[in-house]
């Protein structure tokens, strides 16, 4: 836990790119302050990253902090714009680059009051837990996952604003009061239910956005069967682009004149034709070969029209369980569906990367204008650390490395050692000046 003298220079270039979004240079400094505790503070909130802060002269309070990130006229919508075009730099003419789409939940237990949390039952956690649904969409190619997108989804509050209506209803509303009043409830109800999006339509919104601003003209797409709608699917093939995704085992395909389940046609294959199971070697993401057993055919389906069926098994006796994906592009052959797919995983990776370094759900602020900018600099914390230099180091703790790209551990390391550089050179500015060790302590981690 080192106290923050100044943004480190890794964090400060990256940042420069940012600047035009903010409209005071002191605002800038306090956003660019709080990125670099999101990477390196122990607390990723805003009290525990103030709190590593030291100013040289006259120290500023926690609220122009606060104010500076989370209440000040910068349009965070703006931000994601200009990251957008930053990381897409990165990406062009590095090889296959694929866009994902999914949703993660952010848990927080005692934020009951915090913007969009709502206690349900947890299918990760298998149990009741508190939480946000949040709606993501990232990027990535060999070398990069990076965070487009990070949107936060309202629950359903007019699901228990119906339950009060229906329990209070009155036969006779004879005072003009009563009758007000009941309108508007009903009309804030109505209001709720219209305002509210399912998760699958907040996935073709940022589709829609990503498309229309054109950053990744050479990007298809790859996504689970649950983010799989005709609207989306229609948006993506609308602007020229494929699209892998996994589909569910008890979904119908059109097969020999008759309407079967794609599970029964898997094991229809597997016992009376297994040789139709042809051997396929596919390049994965992460730059392994792995030995996969497919079979493909275009088939129909209802509301889709006709697609490509690609029936995955990893075990030659093809007694594991098979993954079906589907995909629009009728003439890619099975491993180019295989590969692509496997870029799906990379949004996972940037789940439990934002989670774990950059405090994607450590936010504790309860309006939703600054629970969306936490978000959205998390996304943006995030791309910077992939970005930061890796300097040379002898440490056995990065003996494992085989990359010459360096790990995220190395790149953090890096930024620690910048930080550090600043507290040595505010140390030693403080010696020169004739302070005690005591003074010194004082300014560095007031007791």
């Amino acid at each position: 836990m080192l106290p923050i003298v100044e943004v480190p220079e890794s964090i400060r270039r990256g940042m420069e790119c940012y600047r035009s979004v903010f409209h005071r240079q002191e605002g800038f400094e306090h956003v660019c302050r709080y990125v670099t505790g999101l990477v390196l503070s122990p607390n990723k909130t805003l009290q525990g990253i103030y709190d590593l802060q030291v100013w040289e002269g006259h120290k500023v309070g926690r609220r122009a902090m606060h104010e500076a990130v989370f209440e000040a006229n910068w349009a965070d919508e703006q931000l994601m714009k200009e990251h957008h075009a930053r990381v897409s730099k990165d990406h062009h003419g590095r090889g296959r680059e694929v866009i994902s789409l999914d949703w993660t939940l952010s848990h927080h237990e005692r934020g009951p009051k915090i913007y969009a949390t709502t206690r349900a039952w947890d299918y990760v956690r298998q149990c009741y837990s508190r939480f946000q649904t949040v709606v993501t969409a990232s990027v990535a190619n060999r070398q990069l996952i990076d965070g487009l997108a990070v949107e936060v989804q309202e629950p359903k509050l007019w699901k228990k604003e119906l339950e009060v209506l229906k329990a209070t209803i009155q036969e006779d509303y004879s005072q003009t009061g009563q009758a007000q009043g009941r309108l508007l409830e009903i009309l804030k109800y109505m209001l709720h239910r219209k305002q509210y999006r399912k998760r699958t339509e907040i996935a073709v919104e940022l589709a829609k956005q990503l498309e229309e601003e054109g950053h990744f003209p050479q990007a298809s797409y790859a996504f689970d069967s649950a983010v799989l709608t005709p609207e989306l699917a229609g948006l993506i093939e609308g602007a020229g682009k494929h699209w892998v995704s996994e589909l569910q085992s008890n979904r119908k395909i059109q097969w020999r004149g008759e309407w079967k389940r794609v599970d029964e046609v898997d094991r229809e294959l597997r016992e009376e034709h297994p040789e139709s199971f042809r051997e396929v070697k596919a390049l994965c993401r992460n730059g392994e070969e792995k030995t996969f057993f497919a079979f493909t055919k275009v088939v129909r389906l209802r509301k889709y029209g006709r697609k490509r069926l690609v029936i995955v098994h990893e075990k030659e006796d093809l007694k594991d369980r098979p993954r079906y994906l589907l995909t629009d592009a009728l003439h890619w052959e099975s491993k180019r569906v295989i590969e692509d797919r496997s870029y799906r995983w990379s949004i996972e990776v940037f789940h439990e990367f934002g989670k774990q370094v950059t405090g994607l759900e450590s936010a504790q602020v309860r309006k939703e204008e600054a629970v969306k900018r936490h978000f959205r600099l998390s996304c943006v914390a995030q791309s910077l650390v992939q970005r930061a230099p890796v300097s040379g180091t002898t440490s056995e703790r990065f003996a494992f490395v085989t990359d010459k790209q360096g790990s995220i551990g190395q790149r953090c390391r890096s930024i620690i050692r910048e930080v550090l550089k600043g507290v040595l050179q505010l140390a030693k500015s403080l010696f020169e000046q004739g302070r005690s060790c005591d003074e010194v302590l004082e300014v560095l981690m007031p007791a």
